[in-house]
Formats: structure tokens, sequence, C-alpha cells
């Protein structure tokens, strides 16, 4: 059968998505860029936990006493909870957290969400990865937003790699006007990845382009043809991370491999998005033990293994997790919760002031939940996006990131320090 190149675009093991039929970066060079407005190569790392993750059993309020009495089996014992100042602490099996928590890398942000009040997770998560709670018909992403806004800031361009999603199509969060790159896996370049015979992308790119009688398209492709040569000549199969950093088998540990890998090749990648699901535990949540431990394991592992992986290049990066929103501060009936609420959010990274959990902790009790069975939001997930592209990226036109948000400098948190 014939590879068209829509086929190619939408299947390969690399898709592309801009706003053309040619996305705008086929027409520059494949260089890598300075990242950041100040010139210090900051990069931001997005993580979308879907299912909507247990934030409350996650980073535990262990000094609540209405916490254990709302979940009789499925609290995190107060002998076992990892402590960070008294109040709060980690589930055990956050534990390789504990050294990025020590080194004050690592900063926590509870009751954090969307005021959005859907408990759908399809809307939800549509509304966090937009950055439009409540409003349907937005096609593009934050994160893309961003980018351009940062553009009209330093009004230049950037890297064929500049903005990464880590899977067959490009997330929510990366959709828009700046054209983003998925990438399934950056060590396999056949088309669907699976056939030994077929040809690499990089030759059907260049056999496509050169058999054009468009003098436009042959300049296009070569400029393609140039970019993924210059992924390729980073040997990405032969990929080994630094300082015995070891990735959690799975979908999710080879993400952050992969990005580790994109971020310290040099390639101009300047935002980054991966996602891990399995958050949804309705039935048999377990504690200590059970469905949200295996999870976290795996979320923590992997996000430990990048941060040990980049070495002196963690530095320049800013790593951000979140989740369509909370469970119920009381359990249900099958030991499990329902969809909640406010949530955790966690920002990694060398530029982060950690060692501290942000935000205003609004209470457990019953009269201080939201509509009496949820933990309230106190802080706007936006809030915490928008510091992050403001001081990283250099994104100053918030109106244009967060519509409607109305943000100002003075709603961040100031988990990162000024800019010099």
């Amino acid at each position: 059968m014939a590879i068209t190149r829509r086929a190619l675009m939408r299947n390969g093991a690399m898709a592309v998505v801009g706003t053309a039929a040619l996305p705008s970066f086929l027409t520059r060079t494949a260089l890598a860029a300075d990242a950041s407005a100040g010139g210090k190569n900051q990069r931001v790392v997005v993580l979308f936990q879907r299912g909507a993750a247990d934030g409350l059993n996650i980073v535990v309020p262990h000094a609540e006493l209405y916490y254990y009495q709302a979940r009789s089996s499925i609290a995190i014992p107060q002998n076992q909870v990892l402590d960070l100042d008294g109040f709060f602490g980690l589930h055990p099996a956050l534990a390789e957290f504990r050294p990025l928590w020590n080194q004050r890398h690592l900063a926590i942000v509870h009751a954090t969400g969307s005021p959005d009040p859907t408990r759908s997770h399809f809307d939800a998560q549509d509304y966090m990865e937009s950055g439009t709670p409540g409003y349907r018909a937005t096609v593009d992403g934050w994160l893309n937003r961003a980018l351009q806004a940062q553009d009209e800031y330093r009004r230049e361009k950037g890297s064929p790699f500049r903005a990464v999603s880590m899977g067959t199509d490009v997330a929510l969060t990366l959709r828009g006007k700046v054209p983003a790159v998925a990438l399934s896996n950056v060590g396999n370049f056949a088309v669907g990845g699976r056939n030994p015979d077929a040809a690499p992308v990089s030759e059907i790119f260049e056999t496509m382009y050169d058999d054009s009688t468009s003098s436009l398209l042959r300049g296009t492709g070569a400029e393609t043809f140039e970019a993924i040569k210059m992924l390729r000549s980073t040997d990405p199969a032969h990929y080994t991370p630094a300082y015995g950093a070891q990735y959690p088998p799975g979908p999710f540990g080879d993400s952050m491999r992969q990005i580790a890998q994109l971020l310290k090749a040099n390639l101009g990648v300047e935002a980054a998005f991966a996602d891990i699901g399995g958050w949804d535990h309705h039935v048999n949540e377990g504690n200590v033990e059970g469905q949200l431990a295996r999870s976290l394991r795996d979320f923590s592992q992997g996000i430990a293994a990048f941060w040990r992986d980049m070495g002196d290049d963690a530095e320049n990066v800013t790593l951000i997790t979140m989740s369509e929103f909370g469970r119920t501060v009381r359990q249900n009936g099958t030991g499990g919760t329902d969809h909640g609420h406010a949530n955790v959010m966690f920002v990694l990274g060398g530029q982060v002031r950690g060692g501290r959990v942000y935000g205003q902790w609004p209470g457990l009790n019953p009269e201080q939940l939201y509509q009496e069975r949820d933990l309230a939001i106190t802080t706007d997930y936006r809030q915490v996006l928008a510091e992050a592209v403001w001081k990283q990226l250099g994104a100053r036109n918030m109106n244009l990131v967060f519509p409607e948000a109305q943000l100002r400098r003075q709603h961040f948190l100031e988990y990162l320090p000024a800019l010099s």
C-alpha cells in the first residue's frame, strides 16, 4: 500500500501538528535555539496524571483528625507517613521524592485545581489542558499559547523540536499555532514501528519530496529531513541514562527517559509533555499498599530517575505535575474514593524554591469542605502554571496564555525566584 504524506504524518512514530497543511517549522532550519528570554535555556516539562489522582493520600495532611475519621481503611497511618513539616507528609510509596524535598528542589502546592465544578474526566481534562475552565470550544492548549506569548516577548523562532508531546498524537496542552512534535519512540523511525522492513521516516521524507515538482515542497522536505537526521545523529537507540538512573519499566518510564534524552541532546526542546494513567481508584484504592501505592511508585521512580539522569542540566528544567481533579474526602463503600475537587501539584526544578508546601490549606472539617464532600480549592492551577511560563519561558502575555483568568504577577506563589 502506498504511503501518503497524510498517513505518514498521522501514523508514523513522529507526527507533526500545525495549523496548516505544511507546518511553518518545515520552512526553517533544524537548528537548536536558546529557549529562554534571558538566555538561560530554560525548559518546562508538564506531566498529567489522568484519572483524577487522590491528592489527600499522595500528600497526606496527617495532622488533620478528620482525615482519619473520613478514611477508616484507606488513610495512611500516621507512623508510616513520610513527614515533611509536621502537618503534611508523603505517601510512603513516594520515598524517591524525599531527597528532592530535602535538597529543596521539590515544592508542593496543595488544595489547587480548576475552578470549574465538573466531575467528568473528559471535560475536566480538556479544561485543564486548554487552560480555559468551563469553556468547551477552545481548540488549543495553554502551553502552546505560552510559546506564542514567548515569541511576542523575544521575537525569534525556535527549533523544530521546540514543543514535544510523548505519544502518537500531540496532547491538547501543546496543540496550537506553534508546531509541536509527537514522538512515540525516539529510537524508532519506521512508520508504524512494527515492520522491520519498513523504510525509515527520514528515507520516506527524502524520497517523497525529492520526487515533488514543487520547489517549495522540495525545500521544506529537505528541512524536515535535516531535522530527522539531527535527531537520529544522537543515536537514540543506544542511549544510556547518566549517573546510574534507573527508569521504571513501562510507558511512563519510557516517556521520562526519552524526554531526558531529547533535552540532553541539545535539540532545542523548550516544552515537553507526557502523561500517566491509572489514577481513577473507585474500588480498593488501598493505603500503604494497593493500587494507589503501585501508581505512585511508578510515578515517583520515573520522575526521580529523570532528575538524576539530567545531571547538571536539571538546573534549567522546571517540571510540573497535574491531574484533572481530586477525590472525595470520605472513602466510599467499596474501599475507594469518588470524583472530587481540589488536588495537589508537584513542582520540581533547579530554580525551584522547594522544601515547602505552598498555598492556603482550607481544612477538612465537614463545614470546610466544598459541597460538603471535597477538599476546597484555594489556588487556581493556572497560577502555578503561569509562574513557570512567565519566569522560565519568558511568556509575558497572560491574557493570551490564560484568557479570562486575569492573572497578574502578584498572583504568583513565588516558588521560583524573581527574574534577574
